[in-house]
């Protein structure tokens, strides 16, 4: 893959959205186990600074999405997973991948008109 810093954001963010979605996976299928904390996925505000700050390709490409426990209130039992939050995060997290693939099919369209010679 090309490693100019648009291609690696683009590659980082649809990494960091696919991690979330499994994430939010794994809370839905644990909203009723006694103890768990919802898992949060981050990774915006690294590759914001890292792209906004000029970083080389190369440096916006290390930017790992980390998970970190939330630490909203939890309900009697110690669970803290909200469905309506999860609901909304995965519709907001799709809509976020699909713009991601628009970009990089965008990206890719760009390069196949240079090669083929278009302008």
């Amino acid at each position: 893959m090309l490693e100019d810093v648009t291609s690696s954001a683009v590659r980082i963010a649809l990494k960091g959205l696919a991690q979330r979605q499994r994430v939010i996976a794994d809370n839905i299928a644990n909203i009723e186990t006694p103890g768990f904390l919802a898992g949060r996925v981050q990774f915006e505000d690294a590759l914001r600074t890292a792209v906004k700050g000029g970083s080389p390709a190369k440096a916006v490409g290390t930017v790992e999405p980390s998970v970190a426990r939330s630490l909203e209130p939890t309900r009697e039992n110690g669970n803290n997973v909200n469905l309506d939050h999860e609901t909304l995060s995965h519709m907001d997290t799709v809509l976020r991948y699909q713009t991601m693939l628009k970009a990089l099919d965008s990206k890719y369209g760009q390069l196949r008109s240079v090669i083929r010679g278009g302008a």
